[in-house]
């Protein structure tokens, strides 16, 4: 299984999308720092997240994901798993 994932920093409330097999070891990665692009902006806390049976499906949707760069489209995706 193949996960497509949103965080948002507990610091100024910006998003990273990203995908990973394993979501658990990856949002402890981000958390600790071992991921250059999101360092800065610990805590993260996971907001989102989509299963899949194959990466390259994942990456698919995390490529469409990073293309929309909107705040609003992702606060709406984040709110519809909520309900």
């Amino acid at each position: 299984m193949f996960y497509v994932y949103i965080i948002q920093s507990q610091l100024d409330g910006s998003f990273y999308i990203g995908q990973s097999a394993d979501l658990e070891k990856r949002l402890t990665q981000h958390n600790h720092g071992e991921t250059r692009t999101t360092s800065k902006k610990r805590p993260w806390k996971l907001v989102y997240s989509e299963s899949f049976d194959s990466r390259s499906e994942a990456i698919k949707r995390e490529h469409f994901l990073k293309k929309q760069r909107n705040r609003q489209f992702y606060q709406r995706l984040i709110d519809s798993q909520k309900c």
